[in-house]
């Protein structure tokens, strides 16, 4: 069962009953995920964001795109409309695989890993995940790689609070960190 299957059929019916929503248009679901790459050494090196987009499409499976510098900053020797990273945004069946490899491949591979905090969850409902390299994702090859890169995962939902958000991931199946009993 696919995890937009196991949405569909179990994690909405009860996000209704626990949240007490009575329309099923307003059960908060993902929809979409940002994925972001932020490279301050594409400044002076240009090579750098080709080999981070090739390495970023083939772990999302889409072309990203490169984003730019939106202010200048003279401490970074930044300009305005320079390039300084790159993102890619998924919907719709690519949006559900990526999530599906998030939560039952990567986030398993994690090193020392004791949940996902709390705190990565925003007041709008929105899960941030700090990946710390790309190495994880089985697609990349570990010998073709030149420099270690972590990455920038956002999930976002259409829930309106930090609770419902929180809700629909624990249902999704992606562990948080246990409180400690004292």
């Amino acid at each position: 069962m696919t995890i937009k299957d196991y949405y569909n059929n179990e994690v909405r019916k009860k996000l209704m009953e626990e949240l007490k929503i009575d329309n099923l248009m307003a059960v908060p679901k993902v929809t979409k995920i940002v994925v972001n790459v932020g490279a301050g050494e594409a400044t002076s090196n240009k090579v750098v964001l080709d080999k981070i987009s090739e390495q970023l499409s083939l772990i999302t499976g889409q072309k990203p795109v490169i984003t730019k510098a939106r202010v200048s900053i003279s401490a970074f020797k930044l300009r305005k409309g320079q390039p300084i990273g790159v993102k890619v945004t998924l919907r719709g069946k690519k949006m559900y695989y990526f999530l599906e490899k998030i939560i039952k491949i990567i986030i398993p591979r994690f090193k020392d890993f004791r949940g996902v905090s709390e705190t990565s969850i925003d007041q709008h409902g929105n899960l941030n995940l700090g990946i710390t390299e790309q190495t994880l994702f089985p697609e990349i090859d570990f010998d073709k790689i030149d420099k270690i890169r972590g990455l920038q995962v956002t999930v976002v939902t259409n829930a309106r609070d930090f609770y419902k958000g929180k809700k629909l991931f624990e249902l999704l199946g992606i562990p948080f960190k246990k409180d400690k009993v004292k």
